[in-house]
């Protein structure tokens, strides 16, 4: 009788082991399915192109997951995880980790730029402005966050912000003073740090005005010259850097301060992507990009490629030559 009951809890488990399989093989050949890495400043915008998109393509299953922008391509590079598309706050991300072996292409269609937001809570919220906001930073009974340089582009440009200040206020040691403090406070992507500021363990944060509009948060301007928006400042710019981890373990990259411009592209081994590509086109398009300028983030569309030959034909009349 043993025996019998142990020959149909096998059969039993072995029944569900082949289903489970069975529907694994189907999930990953789903042509209806579009996987997104994007960064975590671009949760807003593309929650609501998702559904615009499937407005128009309601058999089409999207499904986003948001990280720092380098955690992103590592998921592609590193844990080979499949993806359909990724979207990066940086360019170059893109060009850097993912390009050749990885991606053919990259376009760049938006920006961005840095700003230190805050609430009614945060400690002098009542003084600081854009012109004090380093002194009021560095004092002791004031918190603040950034994000990992080396996830996030958000983390190594508040790097550069922090190093275009002290050229711009001429205040020695100015970067070091605002970098050495609140290390405990670094967070994967920016976004993660927005928690932190809700509860007051957190003052201020480092972040994209973009992300400050998107959750209606009160933030601070930083002058044109050390927010890394403006193209006309780019020779100012680029006259800082800041080291980050490379494509191996050990090996470094040196970013070199420029303005803000975000790039997608489609990895060579996406799943689905002939549906990749209507997806980018809505994005690009001016419904996509609307969305996106309703949101903090201004279209950049058309901007000269470097890969441009490796573009989709459909996708080309978002780049220039």
């Amino acid at each position: 009788m043993e025996k019998i009951r142990l020959k149909i809890a096998v059969m039993i488990l072995f029944g569900l082991l082949i289903g489970l399989l069975s529907c694994n093989s189907s999930l990953s050949g789903d042509k209806n399915k579009l996987i997104i890495f994007h960064a975590g400043s671009l949760s807003v915008p593309m929650k609501q192109i998702v559904q615009a998109f499937n407005e128009k393509h309601q058999e089409i299953k999207v499904l986003t997951e948001a990280a720092g922008s380098r955690d992103c391509a590592r998921k592609i590079t590193d844990l080979k995880k499949e993806c359909d598309i990724m979207a990066s706050a940086d360019y170059s991300v893109i060009d850097q980790l993912l390009m050749p072996d990885y991606a053919d292409w990259n376009i760049k269609f938006s920006s961005n730029e840095m700003v230190i937001v805050f609430n009614d809570k945060s400690v002098l919220s009542e003084t600081i402005d854009s012109t004090n906001w380093f002194e009021i930073l560095t004092k002791e009974e004031v918190k603040y966050g950034r994000s990992d340089p080396n996830s996030d582009p958000c983390g190594y440009r508040t790097v550069l912000v922090a190093k275009l200040a002290e050229k711009y206020y001429e205040i020695p040691n100015l970067a070091n003073t605002v970098l050495s403090k609140d290390k405990n406070y670094i967070r994967p992507k920016e976004t993660d740090l927005l928690a932190l500021l809700e509860i007051s363990t957190l003052d201020y944060v480092f972040i994209y005005r973009s992300v400050a509009v998107q959750h209606q948060l009160k933030y601070i301007s930083l002058p044109d010259k050390i927010n890394l928006e403006v193209p006309g400042f780019i020779n100012f710019y680029n006259s800082v850097s800041v080291d980050i981890s490379g494509k191996s373990p050990g090996e470094t990259i040196t970013k070199i301060g420029e303005p803000m411009i975000y790039g997608i592209t489609i990895p060579k081994n996406a799943p689905n992507n002939e549906n990749a590509i209507k997806f980018v086109d809505f994005i690009l398009s001016d419904e996509g990009m609307k969305i996106m300028e309703k949101n903090g983030q201004p279209s950049l569309i058309p901007l000269k490629s470097d890969s441009f030959k490796n573009i989709p034909e459909s996708l080309k009349k978002y780049a220039l030559n």
